[in-house]
């Protein structure tokens, strides 16, 4: 069996998640001659799919060799968010002389307590993915490494399970690039950078994602001296230019060293720290930082299933999956970031949900039908679900596209948070919307508005004819649907209203 991610410190707090998520004293159940349904990996995929199944009746074995929960409990959404909810916090205090609240001792970020709650609240959250609680839903929880030894057969720990059908919900995991020196350093990843108890002075970060971009402004912000180095032009290179360059301007003003279009990067361990060489816009550097943060590169967590055993197939990016998400091997499906290119937790739960149909009621539902939003939580952050301007370009699709500055907005105004917009594509000549960008202070929240909207089909004009409380940043939604009910307003019509008018005055 692999090693298990190592939580560090081993305090109170981790020892409790540990507790939680893989207690050292759980005896694996004895296994039921066949179960409906077997899951191999408990992150949030297996554990919506798990909890759902049981609770409609279904005989359910959970198998997990790591820790309940997944990324996202342990290494991942929870304990950045929390991390990141410090580091905004700091700038709300460092900036607030601009709305005249003025400090007299200025202020101190002590980022062993930072991590230390961050800690606290991760294993707070823990008890709702907790071998217990899912024991006592009537799920049989077995710890251990599973891999399948027949179409229809998994063995975990010496016993052998049986099943009607299986799902592969192993997620994925850090993966190294090929970095001329990576191998003679020591560097971070998601799965290690959270076990930090010290603030680093000097701080390097490989990759210009969202993880990336989210680390190097929380480091920032606490107060180390950041490198953000992305091989591409600028940051966050899957989103639109125009609002991830306004990102890229506060990361730059919160003090992080944006070295984009990155070649050449060699890293050695020196007695002063981590060097890290590169060009970036055909100037040379030199880096030296204390921890280097890879944050770049995802790899699937396929290699211990023995997947040819089960006749089901895989490539790089993970297990080949059809729209119902059944491999090829019809008995077993997959779901969550081992089989999706969209690997955010909230794509994982809804995923989980059409195994739940396909799987057990023999449901038609397709993985192409749901609408799929994703945030980056950097401040300001960036939303987006849909098309951009690009993707329709490349599908041939002409689009009418409306945006609200957030500097004409009046909440934004008040809170002096007017860095950013909302936009939205729609089907040329039509209120149907097909996509959306948001760069806001709340985007994560803002987006979802235009999720249901897509989702539902409901047009830009509906939105727009919704009344939304004032003064509050959403109201920049409500103002594109404004701006599409004026496009209706063409000259003929105006002419029609103005004839209307002057005879009835």
């Amino acid at each position: 069996m692999s090693e298990l991610i190592q939580m560090q410190p081993k305090d109170k707090y981790n020892k409790e998640l540990e507790s939680n998520v893989h207690p050292p004293e759980w005896a694996n159940p004895e296994p039921e001659d066949r179960y409906n349904l077997v899951i191999i990996g408990a992150g949030t995929a297996g554990l919506v799919t798990a909890a759902a199944a049981a609770g409609l009746g279904a005989k359910v074995a959970l198998v997990e060799r790591d820790l309940m929960g997944g990324d996202c409990l342990n290494v991942g959404c929870v304990p950045s968010k929390g991390l990141l909810s410090a580091a905004h916090r700091a700038a709300h205090v460092r900036d607030a002389s601009r709305l005249g609240v003025h400090l007299r001792d200025g202020y101190d970020v002590q980022f062993p307590e930072v991590m230390e709650r961050m800690r606290r609240i991760r294993a707070q959250i823990s008890h709702h993915d907790s071998v217990k609680r899912f024991s006592n839903l009537g799920v049989d929880v077995f710890l251990g490494e599973g891999r399948f030894t027949s179409p229809d057969s998994i063995s975990v720990g010496g016993a052998s399970l049986k099943f009607s059908k299986a799902v592969i919900a192993t997620g994925g995991r850090a993966a190294a690039p090929p970095i001329p020196g990576l191998d003679d350093v020591d560097y971070l990843t998601n799965e290690s950078v959270f076990s930090l108890t010290e603030l680093p002075p000097r701080v390097g970060v490989i990759g210009a994602g969202p993880i990336g971009t989210e680390m190097a402004q929380a480091f920032a912000r606490f107060g180390s001296e950041v490198f953000l180095i992305e091989a591409m032009h600028g940051i966050l290179p899957n989103e639109d230019p125009d609002a991830s360059e306004i990102v890229k301007s506060v990361l730059v003003r919160d003090g992080v060293k944006v070295l984009c279009c990155g070649k050449n990067v060699q890293l050695s361990r020196e007695e002063d720290g981590i060097h890290i060489i590169l060009s970036s816009h055909e100037q040379s550097y030199d880096v030296v930082v204390d921890k280097l943060l890879i944050a770049v590169g995802r790899a699937p967590n396929i290699d211990s299933l023995n997947l040819e055993a089960a006749g089901v197939e895989a490539h790089k990016k993970g297990v080949q999956v059809d729209d119902r998400l059944r491999t090829t091997n019809t008995r077993i499906y997959a779901a969550g970031d081992v089989c999706s290119p969209f690997q955010f937790t909230h794509a994982a739960d809804f995923m989980a949900r059409i195994v739940i149909q396909n799987a057990l009621f023999k449901g038609r539902a397709k993985a192409s039908a749901l609408t799929i939003p994703w945030c980056t939580y950097t401040a300001p952050e960036l939303a987006h679900v849909g098309l951009n301007e690009k993707m329709a370009e490349e599908k041939g699709i002409e689009i009418d596209t409306f945006t609200q500055k957030l500097d004409e907005v009046d909440r934004a105004i008040l809170e002096d948070e007017t860095e950013g917009f909302v936009r939205v594509h729609t089907r040329k000549g039509t209120d149907e919307i097909l996509g959306a960008t948001a760069v806001a202070s709340h985007a994560g929240d803002m987006i979802s508005e235009v999720t249901l909207a897509m989702t539902h089909k409901l047009g830009l004009g509906k939105i727009g004819s919704t009344i939304h409380p004032y003064p509050t940043q959403s109201e920049a939604i409500r103002k594109l649907g404004d701006q599409y009910s004026r496009t209706r307003l063409t000259p003929f019509v105006k002419k029609l209203f103005e004839r209307w008018l002057a005879w009835t005055r």
